[in-house]
């Protein structure tokens, strides 16, 4: 499994219109290839960053596969407007599974 963390920063006071829209995008990722989950979480320090935490079957799967589909442009037609900068996406691979989730 792959871990994609997407750092958002959005702008001041468009919070809760970023989270709808997010909202609204789940069906796009719940049929993705190879995406297994989705969640957005806010940043208790910086009130105005969220990271989408996405766990995909293969890195190609969101790389190639999502990246490269209708559904991707149709996610950044949603949600893009609310960035103040570019979002930083990073993939990772568990190496300890210590203990819970």
């Amino acid at each position: 499994m792959i871990f994609e963390l997407a750092e958002f920063e959005i702008k001041d006071g468009q919070g809760a219109d970023f989270e709808a829209a997010v909202q609204k995008a789940v069906p796009l990722f719940q049929r993705a290839k190879g995406c297994k989950s989705m969640r957005l979480e806010r940043v208790i320090e910086r009130a105005n960053t969220y990271m989408l935490v996405i766990v995909w079957e293969t890195l190609e799967n969101h790389t190639v596969d999502f990246r490269g589909s209708e559904d991707f442009q149709t996610w950044r037609g949603m949600v893009g407007q609310y960035f103040a900068n570019t979002p930083r996406v990073e993939h990772t691979a568990n190496v300890v599974a210590g203990f819970g989730n």
